[in-house]
């Protein structure tokens, strides 16, 4: 088997070296959250920094408390002994694998590392493309007739996998999908995955949400975490809530992690328990954080309508997922080179995701825009009107003549 780097994560470095060496790059290639630690989580993390014992495997008491009273207030009743932390759903999300077994069904596109954790456990995903104008979801009939198929030919199919609001396009899987898949998930006995990590970053918040778990709580696991929420990426704290009366798979997880990470890092689930509970300041920081994502995910996302891609209104995060194909400049692979090296536009390319290498699709991210300080990203959080702030002007202007560059490429 051979391991590669994250595509995120490789992008992410090549850029910050082009940068070091003088070049003027647009960082639209990593789904960093941008902005600054919130004071009120620095002081949790410092008052706990003499915590230096392993723990709980789970997890702390305090913090699974905390997350069943997150999901509680969501409307999902949370048993605590049904939440297991790790550090970072990224490292849940490996353990879940391991421990449900089997292949997995994953949307088309979806994040780079879904299917690189399945490679690793020995699990082939099966890919499925979302339906018409959404994303993170699987078409459901299609889910059917390829897990129908697989078992055919010997495979053992026992997961489907969705990202709610999703990364990379960006989109909100509607209510319906959502419900015809739990249909298909219980035909089929399949357990439903729900990242979730970026439930709460969906920009209009009045745009209905259908998890999973609301309509199969007996099959669905839910992950999420504070990396995109509360810009915690770097902390690595993430949270599971396995499915009603899911003792043995919880048994399995807890194995998987005993040999992995041990536990997660004391003073980041102090820290961590504070925020899943929601106190006013935190509430009110997320709330500008969505703010900020929508105002400028619109902003990019006319950049990319104006030089005439096809690219779907995101509804959640700071995700893009435009389609350049129009321009016949190559697949994703040179349409990413191209941008890159000719008009220092960084995104990735959409094959990353799992997509069609001949497609001219790329995910953008819009996190890295918000400033290059501290102090420039907080009056961009704050600001009433942040696309009139000089450098995140200046970013977007760069944006649209390197987009009208491409044009000119063609010619």
């Amino acid at each position: 088997m051979t391991v590669t780097l994250s595509a995120t994560l490789a992008a992410n470095e090549d850029i910050e070296r082009r940068r070091r060496a003088g070049e003027r790059v647009l960082h639209l290639a990593f789904g960093e959250a941008g902005l600054p630690v919130h004071p009120a989580l620095r002081d949790r993390l410092a008052a706990a920094s003499e915590h230096n014992g392993y723990g709980p495997v789970a997890g702390a008491a305090g913090l699974r408390e905390s997350a069943a009273g997150y999901w509680d207030r969501r409307g999902l009743r949370t048993d605590p002994e049904l939440v297991v932390c790790g550090p970072g759903s990224k490292s849940l999300l490996y353990g879940l694998l391991l421990a449900i077994g089997g292949d997995i069904v994953l949307p088309m596109p979806s994040w780079v590392s879904y299917a690189a954790q399945a490679d690793l456990v020995g699990s082939r995903p099966v890919l499925v493309p979302a339906p018409q104008g959404e994303g993170g979801v699987p078409d459901p009939d299609r889910v059917a007739a390829e897990v129908r198929a697989a078992r055919a030919a010997g495979r053992t199919v026992s997961s489907v996998l969705v990202t709610l609001p999703d990364n990379p396009t960006g989109r909100l899987a509607s209510p319906e999908s959502i419900a015809r898949l739990v249909e298909v998930a219980r035909e089929l006995d399949l357990t439903i995955i729900s990242d979730e990590i970026y439930r709460d970053l969906v920009h209009d918040p009045a745009l209905p949400y259908t998890s999973p778990a609301d309509l199969a709580p007996e099959r669905t696991v839910i992950t999420t975490g504070l990396s995109k929420s509360l810009a915690l990426g770097g902390w690595r704290i993430g949270v599971v809530r396995l499915p009603t009366g899911a003792h043995a798979l919880r048994g399995k997880l807890l194995a998987v992690a005993s040999e992995i990470w041990s536990a997660p890092a004391a003073p980041v689930q102090e820290a961590a328990a504070y925020a899943f509970g929601e106190p006013e300041e935190l509430v009110e920081r997320v709330n500008l954080s969505r703010r900020l994502h929508g105002t400028l995910a619109r902003a990019v996302h006319a950049c990319f309508t104006a030089a005439g891609a096809r690219v779907p209104e995101p509804q959640g995060g700071f995700y893009l997922y435009p389609d350049l194909g129009h321009l016949g400049l190559g697949g994703s692979a040179e349409l990413t080179k191209l941008l890159l090296e000719e008009h220092g536009i960084g995104v990735l390319p959409g094959h990353a995701f799992g997509d069609d290498p001949a497609a001219a699709r790329v995910r953008v991210a819009v996190s890295l825009l918000y400033g290059t300080s501290p102090e420039q990203r907080m009056t961009a959080l704050t600001s009433e009107d942040p696309l009139r702030l000089p450098w995140i002007a200046d970013s977007l202007d760069h944006l649209s003549r390197g987009l009208a560059g491409l044009a000119l490429d063609r010619a």
